[in-house]
């Protein structure tokens, strides 16, 4: 007999929440049907465990979000002074190799990476856990630095310890 496990009934709750919204009025029975039918859909298709690996560290959170909003300033006024300078405007595709090459450490900093203006991730390659990233009217040695740092700052904010030590380390695991 198959029982449900506790990572399941977040999911339970979430699918009673999605049945009454579907009835469209909260009554005894819409809940009640709505517990039966979400029991039986998890005990039926029962999902495995989800671990994503991702961890609060509050201080390394507040140094991600303090430099990033920083980071989003500067580079957003140097992007448009750029852009409204006359002349040519230097641009440049990079390559850069991650220390942590975690599907969602990766995908971080990706997102990351591109948010800040002047900069856009062009490719993710998961299997060397590099990213192409253009770059626009900096030095390409500070371009790369900005990644790394930014990678640095979101593994210090949302990483496992393991990653964090693969950063102190410099081993790209």
């Amino acid at each position: 007999m198959r029982t449900l496990r506790g990572h399941q009934w977040p999911l339970v709750g979430w699918l009673v929440v999605v049945w009454v919204l579907l009835w469209g009025n909260i009554t005894a029975a819409n809940v009640i049907t709505g517990v039966v039918v979400a029991v039986v859909l998890c005990l039926v298709f029962p999902l495995p465990p989800l671990d994503l690996g991702l961890r609060i560290h509050p201080v390394g959170l507040t140094r991600f979000a303090a430099f990033f909003l920083v980071d989003l300033t500067v580079s957003g006024l140097r992007t448009a002074w750029q852009t409204l300078s006359p002349g040519s405007l230097p641009c440049a595709v990079l390559a850069v190799r991650l220390r942590c090459p975690g599907d969602l450490m990766l995908a971080a900093t990706a997102i990351a990476v591109s948010a800040v203006p002047g900069s856009a991730v062009l490719e993710v390659q998961r299997s060397t856990a590099t990213l192409f990233v253009h770059v626009m009217g900096s030095d390409s040695e500070e371009a790369r630095d900005g990644v790394r740092r930014l990678e640095s700052l979101v593994v210090r904010a949302f990483g496992t310890r393991s990653e964090i030590a693969a950063l102190e380390t410099g081993d790209a695991s």
